[in-house]
């Protein structure tokens, strides 16, 4: 599926939880793409840091955009399974992700992503993640 930045902004935004944690598409290409989003307090746990689920959800969507990229028309991708290992705690201005698809196929696409967190000029690798990616074909109303 041919997938520009502006079409990709907007399936995020169509999409209400990303919407309401702000995360935002900042690139793509067929089988990769980029988000980002600006940490807030409501992102972050007790001792300060960002919440794992954050974390997780920003490498899932971003993994299910880069597979649908390389779905097919008229075809949806929905997440089967996914892993996510945190390396240190997320802090700063914002994470960043970017996210791949290692294999893609009809039925089953294999996906992979790498989340960052963003402070002044460093940037952190603080999470890597996997992805199982179901190719279903959208239902018709």
């Amino acid at each position: 599926m041919q997938v520009d930045l502006d079409t990709l902004r907007g399936f995020f935004r169509s999409a209400p939880f990303m919407a309401d944690l702000g995360v935002e598409p900042t690139a793509v290409e067929p089988g990769r793409v980029s988000t980002q989003l600006v940490i807030a307090r409501r992102h972050c746990q007790h001792t300060g840091v960002v919440h794992a689920g954050v974390i997780a959800a920003l490498a899932d969507h971003t993994m299910g955009a880069a597979a649908q990229t390389t779905a097919l028309e008229d075809h949806w991708v929905l997440t089967v399974e996914f892993k996510t290992s945190l390396l240190r705690g997320a802090s700063g201005e914002r994470l960043e992700c970017e996210a791949w698809v290692l294999k893609p196929g009809r039925q089953v696409s294999f996906t992979e992503a790498e989340v960052y967190a963003v402070d002044g000029g460093e940037r952190r690798l603080v999470a890597k993640a996997s992805g199982t990616m179901a190719i279903t074909k959208a239902e018709q109303p």
